[in-house]
């Protein structure tokens, strides 16, 4: 069985200004605080000796494996990202960065979403990615369409109740 897998599919480079300072955080307190405690604790780890039933050195090895990854992909993608920090010049449609309110319209639900880049969703705060099925159809729409979109339990048609673009960063 070959370890070989396809590449992920590209995702837009697009990120908030918030968004681009959290990535940035985040690659420096890996780079200059997570990995030196790990790679010292490896290194008493490996002092110990028998590597091979050693369960601290095997579990540092792959922790420092787990924070290289994410080093790298950082490394990357940060140079890569485009920082989006102003309103379209349309502030009726949904572009990146607007606030959408939805009604469900075979439930009535309301719910209301944040279409950001695919570095900064977080489902709980209602953040979604440019590239969700969801955003792609809200993409250019206005107050008072109707959009369907496949969701993962099905496709579902929204109508739009509101769309902002007041600056609601999270810290």
């Amino acid at each position: 069985m070959s370890r070989w897998r396809p590449p992920p599919e590209r995702s837009t480079a697009l990120i908030t200004r918030a968004g681009h300072e959290r990535l940035k955080a985040e690659l420096d307190e890996l780079w200059r605080v997570q990995r030196p405690e790990v790679v010292r604790a490896l290194a008493a780890a490996a002092a110990e000796g028998d590597r091979s039933e050693n369960a601290e050195y095997t579990y540092r090895k792959k922790q420092l494996a787990g924070i290289d990854r994410r080093v790298r992909y950082l490394g990357k993608r940060l140079p890569a990202l485009k920082v989006v920090e102003q309103a379209p010049s349309d502030p009726e449609a949904v572009f990146f960065g607007a606030w959408v309110a939805l009604e469900r319209i075979d439930t009535g639900e309301l719910a209301r979403y944040r279409i950001v880049g695919p570095d900064e969703t977080d489902a709980a705060a209602g953040w979604i990615s440019i590239d969700s099925p969801l955003a792609r159809a809200l993409l250019k729409k206005r107050v008072d369409d109707e959009v369907e979109a496949q969701l993962p339990g099905g496709a579902a048609r929204f109508a739009i109740v509101a769309v902002e673009y007041a600056r609601c960063e999270r810290a």
